[in-house]
């Protein structure tokens, strides 16, 4: 039997959070296969429509320009003596097109425009899929929010009972957090953008070899590959670089904080949430562990220190650094992949989520009605003055605890609280302030 593995291909064996996902196949080595050769056939088609190639030499190297004609795993090895791939993929594109239009092809670029053209190629295409997962999330928690609007469960600050709230709003901040990341990288796939410059950044290659006006190329590059054109070249300028890490970074934290949620809520003895198809255990076949949550995880916990690597692309000498450029590429694919990866596993995650709200509401009474204290403190020092309210709720919580009994009950045994309501104020479901009307609000953006 052979496997990638026995190839020395990664397969994603010890990467369950990006197997199989689209944007594995988004970033793998034949997606960057084709970008590396989409830039090298868009530069030569960019040059024909300025009258800087012939028509003829355009569509030999868009014909020529085909992965399957390469070999991956060869380019890798040959790359090792420039330092990168486009090296050796140039010889062997240019061979493939022929002597007449092999001239053509690469004509005044330098390496860095190819590589980093075609990693703008790959980012946009993977953002794209990302941001479809994330429609997808966002629409499951729309639905979430909207139907446990006034599902009363206990809120928690400091892993304690702290007052109630609804699953509603914490669906809703969800949603939030997961339409900001949404803004965030369609903000930044859509301003990605081409690069050219040639040797040092001036595309001086281009004047000598005819352009009377080179700054017009990089705009025709732009149009050929659906990208942006650069107000100036970028090769030691890395803000798309940057832009990239924050806003992977940022939608993979937000991410995790559902998975965050969703892992406390689904413990054992909590089990306010289970998830919609939780994984088996090897040694234990009762369980039903919480395994997209998990993913997403940690997912969350590599992608800072990847971002982080990438966020010091900015600190590049010279008009080509040697090293920092290099750096950026496996952190890159990394961070899209884990990325993608926990953007695929939240849709499935919320699409299937289960919300026991019987179980919510059954622990809103373990504190024996303490849940409500803020209220009763607020409500009651206005009828007893505030330091005999307060004696009187610690007291009384002292006494639910020993005794076991309900807050509500004790209350009731107190003379001078004969005349008080102490049924709606005890309630935690009269309790959850503008839970109601916060989650209505956020439902409100699209």
């Amino acid at each position: 039997m052979t496997s990638a593995a026995s190839d020395g291909v990664d397969a994603g064996l010890l990467a369950p959070g990006r197997a199989g996902s689209p944007a594995e196949s988004a970033t793998g080595d034949g997606a960057f296969l084709r970008a590396l050769l989409d830039a090298e056939a868009a530069l030569t088609r960019a040059q024909s429509a300025l009258g800087l190639a012939p028509a003829e030499a355009a569509t030999a190297v868009t014909s020529a320009a085909v992965p399957e004609r390469f070999d991956v795993r060869d380019l890798a090895v040959r790359a090792r003596s420039g330092g990168n791939p486009v090296i050796p993929l140039v010889a062997d594109l240019t061979k493939a097109v022929g002597a007449e239009f092999g001239p053509y092809v690469h004509r005044g670029a330098t390496s860095q425009d190819i590589m980093d053209t075609a990693t703008m190629l790959v980012a946009a295409r993977t953002l794209g899929l990302v941001l479809a997962d994330l429609e997808r999330t966002q629409h499951a928690l729309a639905g979430l929010a909207a139907r446990h609007r006034d599902t009363v469960m206990p809120g928690r600050t400091l892993t304690q009972h702290a007052v109630p709230t609804t699953f509603g709003l914490k669906a809703a901040g969800w949603r939030s957090l997961v339409l900001d990341a949404r803004d965030r990288v369609t903000a930044v796939r859509d301003a990605l953008p081409v690069q050219l410059g040639g040797a040092a950044g001036t595309l001086a290659a281009f004047t000598a070899y005819g352009a009377d006006d080179p700054l017009a190329l990089p705009a025709a590059y732009a149009r050929e590959l659906g990208l942006q054109e650069p107000l100036l070249p970028w090769h030691t300028l890395r803000t798309p670089i940057a832009d990239l890490a924050g806003c992977l970074a940022f939608t993979t934290g937000a991410l995790a904080k559902i998975a965050a949620d969703v892992l406390v809520l689904t413990r054992t003895e909590i089990a306010e949430l289970a998830e919609g198809s939780g994984g088996g255990s090897s040694a234990m076949p009762h369980k039903a562990n919480p395994v997209r949550s998990t993913l997403i995880a940690a997912a969350a916990r590599r992608a800072p220190q990847l971002a982080a690597t990438l966020y010091s692309s900015p600190a590049a000498e010279d008009e080509r650094p040697a090293g920092a450029w290099h750096a950026e590429w496996e952190p890159l694919r990394d961070l899209l992949r884990l990325t993608g990866g926990a953007a695929r596993d939240a849709a499935a995650l919320v699409e299937g989520l289960r919300v026991h709200a019987d179980v919510m509401a059954r622990h809103l009474r373990l504190t024996h009605g303490l849940i409500v204290s803020e209220r009763l403190s607020a409500e009651l020092a206005p009828l007893l003055g505030r330091a005999r309210a307060k004696e009187l709720l610690t007291d009384l919580a002292r006494r639910a605890y020993d005794e076991g009994l309900p807050l509500s009950e004790l209350l009731a045994g107190e003379p001078e609280l004969k005349d008080v309501d102490l049924e709606g104020l005890t309630d935690p479901a009269h309790y959850t302030g503008s839970a109601g009307a916060l989650t209505d609000r956020a439902l409100e953006r699209r």
